[in-house]
């Protein structure tokens, strides 16, 4: 069949599925975001970029501050699983805090700028924003002391206060990394964090008397 003639043909836009529209308006709300900061940023720009109404933008997020919470919890469920998956992925210590390390620079330097969204936000005295970021902090911190519980047999108290010490520092450094112009190499910058770390964390003797591993270097 072909199309009757008497002027130009128009394609409509093609009608994506619901979870693909959504993750394409996170994507661009992201961008603008991240470049503008939240109050700067204007839900219009957030269509603009996206290639949408504005109606189709609120069929899936009634505001902004909706919009913006949805990227947040993104992002903060991605760091957490980040460090759970370091401290998963080896039996050997000295592995996971390099792996903690590790997460912590991939995420400062992903090219989407994503961190200033969980660490930088103009936004941060809103309470809702404020309990995920918190909540990064403590889901870093829960997965790092189930490891230190399970493989030294500290009390939980002691345990958390240890993890609270790696996350920090780990966090700590990479953002001043990052800050400070990436004057260090990335690999270079890890392995130096991960060296002091490891060389605190690994004097706690494991469970049946051994110690975690002393070890000069890590590289």
């Amino acid at each position: 069949m072909t199309a009757a003639s008497g002027g130009p043909q128009t394609a409509r836009p093609t009608r994506l599925p619901r979870s693909a529209r959504r993750k394409q308006l996170l994507a661009a709300a992201q961008q603008i975001f991240v470049a503008h900061g939240y109050h700067a940023a204007a839900m219009d720009d957030i269509a603009e970029r996206a290639g949408v109404s504005k109606p189709v933008l609120y069929q899936h997020f009634p505001g902004k501050l909706e919009l913006y919470l949805a990227l947040l919890d993104t992002h903060c469920d991605a760091i957490i699983a980040k460090v759970r998956g370091a401290m998963l992925a080896s039996p050997d210590n000295k592995d996971r805090v390099k792996g903690a390390v590790r997460a912590y620079f991939d995420f400062m330097d992903h090219e989407s700028e994503a961190f200033r969204l969980v660490f930088e936000s103009d936004l941060r005295n809103d309470p809702q924003v404020r309990q995920r970021v918190e909540r990064v902090e403590q889901g870093c911190i829960a997965a790092v002391t189930d490891t230190i519980i399970s493989d030294t047999g500290l009390r939980p108290d002691q345990a958390e206060l240890l993890a609270s010490g790696l996350a920090g520092a780990a966090g700590q450094a990479a953002q001043f990394w990052l800050a400070n112009g990436r004057r260090t190499p990335k690999a270079e910058a890890e392995a130096l964090v991960a060296a002091l770390i490891w060389r605190g964390i690994a004097s706690f003797p494991l469970q049946g008397g051994s110690t975690a591993g002393m070890a000069p270097e890590i590289g």
